[in-house]
C-alpha cells in the first residue's frame, strides 16, 4: 500500500485492484481503467491540496488522472513492466482466444461505459484492448490509435480477428470481425446497442447496423503487440 508521502515520479507501481483513470484532475469524466496487475508511473508528484495525480499506464503509454484516494491500491512494482515481442505468426495463433473473449463478454450482463476497459462494461476500443490483452497482445487505448497501429487491409481480405473501424474524420468506433460479414462491438446507448452485440457489415441489418456500416472507414490486422518507446510515453 502506498500513501501520499511515498509517491515518487521515478517509481513504477502496480495496481492491486481495478482503478479508474479520469481525463482531468476534477475526476468527473472517465477516460480509461487500469485492471489489477497493470503497471503505472506517476508523472508528477501533486501538491498537498490536490485531489488527484496524473499517471501513465506502462503497457500502452496512456495517461490519465487517478484519485488520491486510490493510491492506497498501488504497490511498488517488484519488477518493471517489460513489453513482450510477438511475431505475426504467434499473434495469429492467439486470435481464436481473442474472439472467444469477446463472445463470453457478450454473454454477461453489460452496458456501454465510456472509458471502460474492465469487465463487464466496456467502450468500443476498451473491449478490443481487453480482449487482446487477455491473450498477451497489447493494443493502444483509443480507436484512432488502434487504427494507426494495425496493418490496413482491404475489406475483401478481412479475416476473423481483424479490426473494423468506423468514423468520418477519424476512427471513432471499432469492432472485431467474426467472419461471414459479422463483427462484435460495444456501442453506445444513443444510436447503438448500449453494450456488446454482433452486427453485420452490410445494408441488410436494422437501422443501427446500417448506420455503422455507412461510416465504415477501413479494416486493420493486428500483426504485432504494442511496445511503448519508453516505460511511459
Amino acid at each position: 500500500m502506498v500513501d501520499f508521502e511515498q509517491l515518487q515520479a521515478s517509481i513504477e507501481y502496480q495496481c492491486q485492484n481495478n482503478l479508474n483513470l479520469y481525463d482531468s484532475p476534477s475526476g468527473d469524466r472517465l477516460a480509461s481503467q487500469a485492471a489489477a496487475g497493470r503497471h503505472l508511473r506517476v508523472l508528477s508528484v501533486p501538491e498537498n491540496s490536490a485531489t488527484s495525480v496524473q499517471v501513465c499506464l506502462c503497457e500502452d503509454g496512456y495517461s490519465g488522472w487517478l484519485s488520491l484516494t486510490d493510491i492506497r491500491e498501488l504497490e511498488i512494482a517488484t519488477t518493471p513492466y517489460q513489453a513482450i515481442v510477438l511475431s505475426e505468426a504467434e499473434i495469429s495463433t492467439r486470435i481464436p482466444d481473442v474472439i472467444t473473449f469477446t463472445q463470453k463478454a457478450m454473454q454477461v450482463p453489460n452496458y456501454y461505459l465510456w472509458g471502460g476497459t474492465v469487465k463487464p462494461n466496456y467502450d468500443c476500443s476498451g473491449l478490443m484492448q481487453a480482449a487482446f490483452a487477455e491473450c498477451g497482445i497489447w493494443l493502444p487505448r483509443d480507436a484512432y490509435q488502434q487504427e494507426a497501429f494495425t496493418m490496413l487491409i482491404a475489406l475483401e481480405d478481412l479475416l476473423p480477428g481483424d479490426l473494423v473501424f468506423f468514423g468520418v474524420e477519424k476512427a471513432t468506433h471499432v469492432g472485431l470481425y467474426l467472419g461471414e460479414g459479422r463483427y462484435i462491438h460495444s456501442s453506445g446507448q444513443e444510436m447503438g446497442r448500449n453494450g456488446i452485440e454482433i452486427d453485420c457489415l452490410s445494408e441488410q441489418g436494422d437501422e443501427i447496423s446500417k448506420s455503422y456500416y455507412r461510416q465504415l472507414r477501413c479494416c486493420g490486422r493486428v500483426v504485432k503487440s504494442y511496445e511503448p518507446h519508453s516505460s511511459c510515453e
